[in-house]
Formats: C-alpha cells, structure tokens, sequence
C-alpha cells in the first residue's frame, strides 16, 4: 500500500491480488471458509472503501451512475460463481469486478464503467456488455442514422488512445442490416464496451483512483452515444 505525504492512499494492497492467487489454486468450499475473514477484510472492504472513494468522483462525471458500497446487490459484483450451467464447477471467481452502471438498468447489461481486479488481468471498461435484444437493436440503429457521430467516437483522440473495443461480434451482417454499410465493422458487434489494461502496480499507486477517472472521463463520448441512443440522459 502505497501513501503520499498528504496521507491519501490505495484503498488496494497486495492482499488483495495475494488472495485471489491462492483462491484460484484451491478454489474450494473449504479453504474459502478457512480464508474467509482474509476476504471480508482484504478483498470486500477493500473493495467497499474503493466505490465510496469514488462516489464523488463519479457524481462529478454523470450523476446517473450508481455507486453502491453495499456487501450484496451494490456496485460490487458477487464472489460465488452460477455453477448450474457451465461445465466449470468451481464455486468462486478468482477476480473482483465493480460495476458502476447506469440507474436505468438492474445488471450488468446496462451501460455503466467497470474495474476489474485480476492478478495480471487487471482492467478498466466502458460502455454496454451484452444488451439484450431491444437495446441493442436501438444501439445499431443509432448507428446507422448517425454515423458522423459514432465515428467522432471512434476517432475520439482521447478515447482511442485508453480504450479498445471488446466481445465479440456476428460473423455476418444483423439481419435487415446491409452487410456494405460503411460502419458493419461495429453494427457486428454483441457488445459495445471499450477496454484498457492496468497493472496491478498501479492499483497500489495513492493516484489510482484519478487514474481510473480520468480513463473514465475520455470514455464520455462513447457512454453519452450509448444513452442517447437508448434514450436516456448521461
């Protein structure tokens, strides 16, 4: 953990990634519960002091994203994995997501800003994961009546210089779509969420939490085309 003279720091420590290593090689129901004080403390406290540390930020940056500090139902996602349909049985992830999404959705789907703490994955996005049908129908469409502006988007100095679109995409045009249209590149894609790597240094740096909103902030243009293109304000 790392402090500057004025006192400020990480919210983050080497715990945090120190744990998640030794989660992911006795991921188990017994070593959890064994290490379980280890996560309350080093992994959701930390994480809980992390989203009220950047409740003001955000509300300077749009003050439709929520940020709940909460054990359950708030910003920060669940460590116990859906086991029911996958053929991965292990009963915990190995990564701590924080979702800061918009008050118009109830899950991850909404447009919203993620952080996500992964012993040497770790990563910032922005932008909409898997909208469901209805949103993303509105998204590509948006699109396609607005071009000039989505490529402002995608040219955007600051945006592309943090920020890479990620997911995956159809192999051919959405249907009623013209496969020759000059943005398909984008009107392919099952998600619209741009990526940047951070180390995990950094998360232990005093300045993390400026670093991540000001990564935020360059994603603006993307997060506002999103919500105009379903409607709501950003």
């Amino acid at each position: 953990m790392v402090a500057t003279k004025t006192g400020i720091k990480s919210p983050f420590s080497t715990k945090i990634f120190s744990f998640l290593r030794e989660l992911k090689s006795n991921n188990d129901r017994e070593w959890f519960a064994e290490n379980k004080a280890r996560y309350e403390q080093d992994v959701l406290q930390a994480a809980m002091d992390f989203v009220t540390q950047m409740q003001p930020r955000l509300a300077k940056h749009s003050r439709y994203l929520l940020a709940e500090p909460k054990r359950m139902g708030g910003s920060i996602m669940r460590i116990y994995r859906d086991t029911r349909f996958g053929k991965d049985k292990t009963p915990y992830k190995t990564n701590v997501g924080i979702h800061f999404r918009h008050s118009i959705g109830s899950d991850v789907h909404a447009p919203g800003l993620y952080v996500h703490l992964e012993p040497d994955a770790c990563f910032l996005a922005a932008g909409i994961w898997l909208p469901p049908t209805e949103p993303l129908a509105a998204i590509r469409q948006a699109i396609m009546d607005n071009v000039g502006d989505w490529n402002k988007v995608c040219n955007n100095k600051r945006f592309v210089s943090q920020f890479k679109f990620d997911g995956d995409s159809l192999k051919t045009a959405p249907r009623g779509i013209d496969p020759n249209h000059p943005a398909i590149e984008y009107l392919r894609r099952k998600s619209f969420a741009g990526i940047t790597p951070v180390s995990d240094k950094a998360f232990l740096q005093a300045d993390i939490l400026d670093k991540i909103m000001s990564a935020f902030d360059d994603a603006k243009p993307l997060m506002k085309f999103l919500c105009d293109a379903l409607h709501q304000p950003y």
